[in-house]
């Protein structure tokens, strides 16, 4: 059993399982294409101009600064990418976040009060955006870079609608079936 399937309750149905949109990736990747070239030439440079303990000791220091840069600034942000998951069930809502610290949030269906999307001209074209969900009694959680941010919306709209309406009908008191209406009364 994958994740998030291991991390869904008996009886919890998955509808929606995504990774923050891959626009998060477009500064890591050009990172990684413009230090690699750049590390080759510097590394070319050295070769040509030097030889013996510096060419070695600048190549090694060359080669060094590359592998920080990358792990840095490209490889650190590709692996916090696979490891943020945005889950949503028949039940909740949950965002797991982490590799060596993970970080959960869990909001119950019921206790969702309001959701809101935002998307600029950019996140507009590239069908993204934030997910702003407001729970009872708790501050907006705001969750970036959500791919179909209009779609997960409006299921994470229909859910919480769904979830009031089922706890409604849990907590209303049972008719009688041979009582009457009181509200034909009023008329």
């Amino acid at each position: 059993m994958g994740y998030p399937d291991d991390a869904l309750a008996p009886g919890e149905e998955l509808l929606l399982h995504r990774h923050p949109h891959w626009k998060a990736l477009i500064v890591p990747a050009a990172i990684l294409l413009v230090a690699t070239p750049l590390a080759g030439f510097l590394l070319g440079v050295v070769a040509a101009r030097l030889d013996g303990a510096a060419a070695t000791v600048l190549s090694v220091a060359v080669v060094l600064l590359w592998l920080a840069v990358v792990v840095w600034r490209s490889l650190v942000p590709l692996v916090s990418w696979l490891s943020t998951h945005f889950i949503v069930t028949d039940r909740r809502v949950l965002v797991r976040t982490g590799v060596l610290t993970h970080t959960g949030i869990d909001i119950p269906m019921g206790r969702i009060s309001n959701v809101q999307f935002r998307h600029g001209l950019v996140d507009r074209m590239l069908r993204t955006g934030t997910l702003v969900v407001v729970s009872a009694a708790d501050d907006p959680l705001e969750f970036d870079d959500i791919p179909e941010v209009r779609q997960v919306h409006a299921l994470l709209y229909q859910q919480a609608f769904d979830a009031q309406d089922r706890t409604a009908a849990e907590t209303r008191p049972a008719r009688h079936p041979h009582e009457e209406d009181t509200r034909r009364k009023a008329w």
